[in-house]
């Protein structure tokens, strides 16, 4: 999938910015703070209906505008897609082809992407709700069902933890309704579990391959999925969702006395290994930095496989945090494949062939030219 333009308004820095994408591979140059990463934000907002880089939607309004609008024309395999996001400090309005989306979960994967900016490096070390993270973006791109099982899960979720911090203040003591709310959040945990441990078998089978070949078969990795409940991948809806409900009651009065879930997919985690070894825990600094590569590689060949088509590839500010071996293997995985949006501040270290063919839009003060001169 490629984007042909790309329209902003009222969004960060950029009053007013129109957009054409001729070619695969485009870079943003400029200083810090000029805004070449609200661009490539833009893009992954327009996707996912939401920010890697802060939960505060309102940030992404101009000061003084009460609105901000993301507008572009995607080409699909299937033919062109015109997608329109609108933020404002109430909520989001979605439009595919002019016609507003009830659902955001309907709408997202109508444009896939992948970001890898610096903080996805940290992702093997980094904490476990930044992998959690990582596992409900993806899945969500490809599942709607996963979006709105997420949703539900996360809505019933904090009715329940109201609840036991409720009884543990002796506000409440309807046993009926824990059975209620236990009932619900655990058939929706399960559901989430079964996309979870499917997604994760898959990313395995590619990252593996890929990391082999980074590391020329001296090395194997693999994926671990660290499931807080005992649920496992053989149970049925039904078998899980008896199995969670029984881990519930279990663990009643340690929930009660913390006033919240202590198990379920919003405490599980997953860990690398490489060679038998826990990558986080032991892993060299650039065992880390391959374990990720390998994992975002992996993640555009998965959307590839669900979607039937390569994802665009987001690269904010990245390449400079990769040495030249981990650069060339990036970029020639995606040549001639994937649309890509790089943001760097200068080319004198961007020597590899793709990125000396690459469209150049020079970025200043909020301002985009193809020509340095013109700003």
């Amino acid at each position: 999938m490629y984007l042909r333009e790309l329209s902003l308004r009222h969004y960060r820095n950029y009053e007013s910015l129109s957009l054409s994408f001729d070619g695969p591979i485009h870079l943003f140059i400029g200083n810090n703070a000029q805004g070449k990463t609200n661009v490539l934000e833009s893009i992954y907002v327009l996707a996912l209906a939401k920010s890697h880089r802060t939960a505060r939607e309102k940030e992404l309004i101009s000061w003084n505008a009460e609105y901000a609008t993301i507008r572009s024309d995607v080409q699909r395999r299937y033919g062109s897609v015109r997608l329109e996001l609108q933020l404002t400090p109430k909520g989001k309005r979605a439009k595919i082809n002019g016609i507003e989306q009830q659902k955001l979960s309907e709408y997202v994967g109508a444009l896939n992407v992948v970001m890898f900016a610096p903080e996805d490096l940290s992702i093997v070390k980094g904490a476990p709700a930044q992998r959690r993270r990582f596992i409900d973006m993806e899945i969500g791109q490809v599942s709607p069902t996963y979006l709105y099982y997420l949703s539900n899960y996360n809505k019933v979720l904090a009715q329940r933890n109201q609840f036991l911090k409720d009884l543990a203040s002796k506000k409440n003591h309807s046993d009926d309704m824990l059975v209620i709310w236990n009932t619900q959040l655990a058939e929706l945990a399960v559901k989430l579990l079964q996309k979870r441990f499917e997604f994760i078998q898959k990313l395995e089978q590619w990252a593996k391959e890929i990391h082999t070949g980074i590391t020329a078969g001296k090395e194997s990795l693999s994926i671990h999925y660290e499931n807080s409940s005992p649920v496992t991948v053989e149970m049925d809806i039904s078998e899980g969702t008896q199995a969670m409900i029984s881990a519930y009651e279990a663990m009643f009065e340690r929930e009660k006395l913390r006033g919240s879930t202590l198990i379920g997919p919003h405490r599980d985690d997953f860990t690398l290994q490489v060679n038998g070894m826990n990558v986080q825990t032991y892993g060299s600094q650039g065992q880390q930095r391959t374990s990720a590569l390998s994992l975002k590689l992996a993640e555009i060949e998965l959307i590839r496989e669900e979607v039937g088509e390569y994802p665009v590839l987001l690269l904010d500010d990245v390449l400079s945090e990769l040495d030249e071996h981990r650069q060339t293997l990036l970029l020639e995985t995606i040549q001639n494949k994937v649309q890509t949006f790089v943001t760097t501040t200068g080319v004198e270290g961007l020597k590899h062939q793709v990125l000396q063919q690459a469209s150049r839009h020079y970025v200043r003060e909020g301002n985009i030219s193809l020509s340095e001169r013109n700003l």
